[in-house]
């Protein structure tokens, strides 16, 4: 199943109502809440708020879109208290805070041995985790989050860490679509956006094959993700209707 949802981080400038009006309007079913703004760290108290109007509006929480970045941050006790006071099955972190090029071994070292000790912690809490899937980070290439979550599994002893999935800045779309097809077998979420040339943002209309082409890779590789989402072209709140139409007339099909 692919479930369409929204990305509150694409609306800061709303409180969590405004982003829940506005989801539910555009026939979205699921949210994935932000740490920055809609649900910060530490707050239970605010998480366990949005938590219940999510639920009144009818909608389900994605996941927990947390800044945590392993190995540079602290470790993550208080982002996994926020994600179950939020009642999000999964965390999205951040890989360390350098490219895997620009990474030495021993900081790599930091960053797998510290995203193991977070699923391990989630995974206590019955909550999973995902990586970013974005530059100057260890996730900025396939081949570098290929190898980061094998690293982690040889620490656990298990395939417990996923990774989100968004196309690559300027990837073409025969690249953006290899990207996720080498990566798809543990790929929990997507984030769907249009931007082209660079970061331009664009209608997400306006790359139908390569949406069409990433929702066969994942429909052929089964199992359920979420496709949620992120940056409309100029945050503007009037856009999202049509973007959500065009996504769940794509996923429909």
């Amino acid at each position: 199943m692919l479930v369409p949802g929204l990305c509150s981080i694409t609306f800061r400038q709303f409180d969590a109502a405004g982003v829940l009006d506005l989801a539910v309007d555009a026939g979205l079913t699921a949210v994935e809440w932000g740490g920055d703004v809609h649900v910060p760290v530490g707050d239970l108290t605010r998480a366990a708020e949005v938590a219940q109007r999510t639920a009144d509006a009818g909608l389900e929480v994605a996941s927990y879109g947390s800044y945590h970045r392993a190995g540079v941050h602290d470790d993550a006790a208080d982002v996994v208290a926020t994600a179950v006071a939020l009642g999000a099955p999964r965390i999205r972190v951040w890989a360390g805070d350098q490219g895997s090029a620009e990474t030495t071994p021993p900081d790599r070292l930091r960053v797998v041995a510290a995203l193991a000790g977070t699923v391990r912690r989630a995974g206590d809490a019955g909550v999973r985790v995902g990586t970013e899937s974005h530059g100057g980070t260890l996730t900025d290439t396939t081949d570098s989050t290929r190898r980061l979550l094998a690293e982690v599994d040889e620490l656990l002893g298990a395939r417990a860490l996923t990774t989100y999935w968004q196309p690559s800045v300027d990837a073409s779309e025969d690249a953006a679509v290899a990207e996720l097809t080498a990566l798809v077998d543990r790929v929990s979420t997507v984030h769907a956006f249009s931007w082209w040339p660079g970061t331009t943002r664009l209608p997400l209309r306006a790359r139908p094959s390569l949406w069409q082409r990433a929702f066969e890779v994942l429909r052929a590789a089964g199992g359920d993700h979420d496709v949620l989402l992120e940056f409309v072209p100029a945050d503007d709140p009037e856009l999202l209707a049509g973007e959500s139409a065009t996504l769940r007339g794509w996923l429909a099909t």
